[in-house]
């Protein structure tokens, strides 16, 4: 367990890199929140994270960026759901205008979903349908720039049945996020999945800095939006 200071320095590496994509340095954290400390105390952080692999140094002269640790870390004990705007509570509300979950409402709903998140949305209707979208806004993040990881991808989704056939098989009863390793999707990516009624399940697909707390916030509410509707 993380103390206090380097939960906090952990905590500021994650959401730096999830908006900006790129390695975060100690300078350019003592400037962005304003610490009253020295850089040189922020590298001292920086090395305990990094001995407990929390971080890692992708390049000599680069800052930090989380491992698939740190991002399971800052999930589980120092993230919280990014409140939604009411333009984003809005555009789903205007894609959920039917009385009870039916194929076109869901697959409307995915798309907002991507829109708003601006990465990719899985969705499994009922036994055996499968649908994606936003796989443009899912490409257009630096990471997939790589045309080979963006054949790996384009591979999983080919095979997207199977994957939502495992999925089904489990229950998510709250959205849940699934990180590296753990992510069906591949080890490069995140992902966060919630199971909904009738045995669909939904996730959002992204890289693994995605951001995690909005991506959360989106299918809570779009799970009680369709819980709402078939009450």
């Amino acid at each position: 367990m993380l103390d206090t200071h380097l939960k906090q320095m952990l905590g500021m590496v994650v959401e730096q890199v999830i908006h900006t994509g790129e390695p975060v340095g100690s300078q350019y954290l003592v400037q962005t929140y304003n610490l009253n400390i020295s850089s040189a105390t922020v590298r001292n952080y920086f090395a305990v994270l990094e001995k407990e692999e929390y971080i890692t140094q992708p390049h000599t002269s680069s800052g930090r960026v989380p491992t698939e640790k740190g991002y399971n870390y800052y999930v589980e004990n120092i993230m919280t759901p990014r409140l939604l705007t009411k333009k984003e509570r809005n555009e789903l509300e205007g894609s959920a205008q039917a009385t009870h979950i039916e194929e076109r409402n869901v697959k409307q709903l995915a798309k907002s979903a991507a829109d708003l998140a601006q990465n990719a949305v899985v969705i499994g209707i009922g036994e055996t349908d499968s649908f994606y979208t936003g796989l443009a806004q899912l490409f257009t993040q630096p990471e997939f720039k790589d045309w080979n990881r963006i054949v790996s991808i384009s591979d999983i989704l080919d095979r997207l049945d199977d994957v939502l056939i495992v999925l089904r098989q489990q229950y998510f009863e709250h959205p849940t996020a699934l990180i590296g390793s753990n992510c069906p999707f591949g080890p490069m990516c995140g992902s966060v999945v919630t199971s909904l009624k009738q045995g669909h399940v939904i996730g959002i697909l992204g890289p693994m800095r995605m951001d995690y707390g909005h991506a959360i916030s989106l299918l809570t509410h779009i799970q009680s939006l369709l819980d709402n509707a078939n009450s």
